[in-house]
């Protein structure tokens, strides 16, 4: 990570990333056809002998995520921290299967993005919720993972058949204020594309929004992206105080 942003002129783009190791066989990964979509993948559906799924969140350095405060348009620093993480994520994958295939083992792949239908908008294989099965964090009002290290920051995931032991606190605790004791309800209320309507959420709203960023910021990648929900929140940058 250091090495790669150290070519970039973003830098420091990231944290420290947070590593989570789960069993493919753990029981939640069996729910997510009903809580995600009826297409979502199995770890063995893209390894069939997968033994492990390591997990990882990348968190954004602050000066990114206050960037990205206000304003219709996601930031310039937020959009190409998008693309530049993105290309991260694949960078550490390929590393992955390097060492893996060391040790004589195998990876399944699985791209940083982009890996869900284009009509429904349901991913085949979200990084968010095996994150959350590996107990990276908590889901808060907005539909992101709330980490130690806050939201602000891209999920990466592979699968392997090199047993790992499981991470300890698969599950950890609640992290979202609002779920809580509903003091806070920022992230819904920054929402410029107005996807929130109590608990559902309208993910064509949103995705039309980040399709205007994507056109916006077209001459330095496809940044199809907002994060209006994600900053300047007690949740953005760390775990919220209570």
């Amino acid at each position: 990570m250091k090495e790669f942003s150290n070519k970039t002129i973003l830098k420091p783009l990231w944290k420290e990333p947070i590593i989570k190791t789960i069993s493919a066989d753990h029981d939640l990964f069996k729910t997510l056809k009903q809580t995600v979509s009826p297409k979502h993948l199995f770890p063995h559906d893209i390894l069939p002998n997968a033994k492990s799924v390591i997990s990882f969140f990348i968190p954004f350095e602050e000066k990114i995520v206050e960037s990205n405060i206000g304003g219709h348009y996601a930031s310039k620093e937020w959009a190409e921290a998008y693309i530049l993480t993105n290309t991260l994520i694949t960078k550490i994958n390929k590393k992955i299967d390097f060492l893996m295939h060391q040790k004589g083992h195998q990876t399944g792949n699985i791209p940083a993005t982009h890996n869900f239908d284009n009509l429904t908008l349901l991913s085949n294989w979200s990084h968010r919720h095996v994150g959350y099965i590996a107990g990276l964090g908590n889901f808060g009002i907005n539909n992101m993972l709330i980490t130690e290290k806050g939201c602000c920051g891209r999920l990466g995931s592979i699968v392997t058949s090199y047993l790992f032991a499981p991470s300890e606190n698969h599950i950890s605790e609640e992290k979202c204020l609002y779920k809580i004791n509903g003091s806070c309800k920022v992230c819904q209320t920054q929402c410029i594309s107005n996807a929130y309507q109590g608990r559902e959420f309208n993910k064509h709203k949103c995705y039309q929004t980040c399709l205007e960023n994507a056109e916006y910021y077209k001459k330095i990648g496809y940044a199809d992206v907002c994060g209006k929900c994600l900053t300047g929140l007690p949740c953005s940058t760390r775990k919220p105080l209570i």
